[in-house]
């Protein structure tokens, strides 16, 4: 029988993005829907789609769905690149978007996540401004539920570094501004029992709140209330406003404070299309039907961002970066020791002579029992908006640790090699998120984890000059695999990789070649180290931080240390910091 060719309104009547059938919605509107679905699929792709692509995701006929691009890449909607055949989102929308920002109206369009994020937490939601040298609370929502009224209402004011909302703003402020904001409200008020009225301590604060993207306050404003908030970010990535929850301490805690970071960081993301830099991603894997055999929990913990593993003296030693602190952790009885530190730290190695070394965020820094020491060298310029990340000493004693930039900033970080007399050279710019570092047994391979860019890389090494050359992929990660993060190699010169979001760790063999994955019980795995008997363990950290409560309650074990029997391949002792 012969068919009649559908004409092209009764085809955008019946097939919608990704070939799903929809009504015929607003009589007349099919074209203008279908050039909206194509703007999104453009908008929403990794990487700039090829043409047939574009038309066989939105179920349009070729020709068709080349009409509309044609008439979106004329009106400058799209952009059309002959070279590589793809399609991107044009200039016009710069300029449209600048006639939004123009007109912007926070508090109209901040209303609906206040209101969402008050049913969610059930707790009062806010709305900020930096007005002057204060906060000034410019809209709020209560739950229904909320038997504690909060003395603060609308017109109200605060201190910025007593409040969340305040802290919030502060953090995404360049340092300088910063500086200046503080010093004009010097010195500054305690107004609740927990305020951070030393600068320096604040300081170390706000650098905190900028690497995860929030910022809290434990009864910091007022006695007995504690708050979360996220910046709301303008097309500069200025501070806007805030958006926060506030309640009774009793009923927000620290870990339910953490767990809804996450929601007040995607409700300002939605407020203004823009959110706080970080490192760390959002989007979660489907996980694993199982958890592979031969994994068992070494040490139970909630770690907002552990990493750092290092097998030493008989004793896994590892860091939380978010929540600074140094772990000292004995697998067999699970027992841990905790001591605080002052400042962000990422990767520890061991030290000639005793103790070891840290990537902290005033430099390299010595570390015992008692906490951070000495500075013994200082990669990154003071005010320089980066930090350091993992690191790893090579067999000549040098310390290599990478950097990124506190807001996430694409490419602004490097790899660095510290020499033994606290030199320090950057080794390779460009990176956006460097983190794992590794070397092959016969010291000939440099391994580098840049998780951004969802890749390892490998380098010529040579042990007896420090230098690398001939930057490679090693290895390359899909989205839904999880991003590279922290790795180690084994004594066969096969790398280990904890993938981030994609709830395992994978093995690859020294050409590149995918070995085995490990699933685990938890979805942000963030490094690994071998140690144990004869180094025959891989131990494996993870994160809790920005997983929502539904998320936390699916992985309850996030933020704990993992020990995987792997079957007889064993690693090898680190190297010391000969500093």
């Amino acid at each position: 029988m012969n068919r009649r060719k559908p004409n092209e309104d009764e085809e955008a009547a019946t097939t919608g993005v990704q070939g799903t059938t929809e009504g015929p919605g607003v009589q007349g509107t099919q074209a203008l829907t279908r050039g909206i679905a194509l703007l999104n699929l453009v908008a929403d792709a990794p990487t700039p789609p090829r043409f047939a692509e574009i038309a066989d995701r939105a179920g349009l006929a070729r020709p068709t769905a080349h009409r509309i691009l044609a008439a979106l890449v004329e009106a400058r909607m799209l952009r059309h690149d002959p070279l590589t055949q793809t399609y991107a989102l044009g200039s016009r929308f710069l300029e449209m978007a600048h006639r939004v920002w123009d007109g912007f109206d926070l508090r109209a369009t901040a209303a609906p996540e206040l209101e969402r994020l008050a049913r969610l937490a059930g707790e009062t939601a806010r709305l900020a401004v930096l007005d002057g040298d204060g906060v000034l609370y410019v809209d709020q929502r209560e739950a229904e539920q909320e038997a504690v009224r909060l003395v603060n209402r609308v017109g109200a004011r605060a201190h910025p570094h007593a409040s969340a909302c305040g802290k919030a703003m502060l953090a995404q402020l360049p340092a300088a501004e910063r500086r200046a904001l503080l010093e004009r409200i010097a010195p500054l008020a305690s107004p609740g029992p927990r305020t951070l009225a030393d600068p320096t301590a604040l300081e170390r604060d706000l650098t905190i709140a900028a690497a995860r993207g929030y910022a809290l306050s434990l009864e910091e404003a007022t006695a007995g209330v504690n708050g979360v908030a996220a910046a709301v970010l303008d097309r500069r990535a200025r501070p806007l406003g805030a958006i926060c929850l506030v309640g009774p301490a009793f009923r927000l805690g620290e870990a339910r404070l953490h767990a809804l970071g996450r929601e007040v960081m995607e409700a300002a993301r939605r407020i203004s299309g823009n959110a706080a830099g970080s490192a760390m991603t959002l989007t979660v894997a489907p996980r694993p039907a199982a958890v592979s055999p031969g994994v068992t929990v070494a040490v139970r913990a909630e770690a907002l961002l552990g990493e750092g593993p290092l097998w030493h003296q008989g004793r896994l030693h590892w860091v939380d970066i978010l929540a600074p602190a140094l772990h000292r952790s004995d697998p067999e009885t699970g027992e841990d020791q905790v001591t605080p530190v002052e400042e962000l730290v990422a990767a520890l190695a061991p030290r000639r002579g005793g103790g070891l070394v840290a990537a902290a965020r005033g430099g390299v820094r010595a570390l015992d029992g008692r906490g951070l020491g000495a500075v013994l060298a200082a990669p990154l310029a003071e005010g320089a908006g980066l930090r350091l990340n993992d690191g790893k000493c090579d067999r000549a004693g040098r310390f290599w640790v990478g950097s990124l930039a506190l807001d996430s900033t694409p490419d602004a970080g490097a790899l660095h090699r510290i020499d033994a007399d606290g030199s320090a050279q950057v080794m390779q710019a460009g990176l956006h998120v460097a983190n794992g570092i590794g070397f092959s047994p016969d010291d000939l391979v440099l391994y580098l984890a840049d998780s951004a860019a969802r890749r390892i890389d490998a380098f010529d090494f040579d042990v007896a000059t420090g230098g690398i050359a001939n930057r490679r992929p090693f290895a390359r990660f899909a989205e839904g695999e999880g991003v590279p993060d922290g790795l180690t190699v084994d004594a066969e010169g096969f790398v280990w990789v904890a993938l981030w979001d994609g709830w395992r760790v994978a093995r690859f063999a020294p050409d590149g070649r995918p070995d085995r994955v490990i699933h685990l019980p938890v979805p942000r795995p963030t490094s690994v180290a071998f140690g144990g008997e004869g180094f025959g363990t891989l131990f494996v950290t993870s994160a809790r931080v920005r997983l929502s409560a539904a998320e936390l309650a699916a992985a309850p074990l996030s933020g704990s240390v993992f020990a995987i029997e792997t079957g007889g391949l064993r690693g090898l002792p680190e190297p010391d910091f000969q500093g």
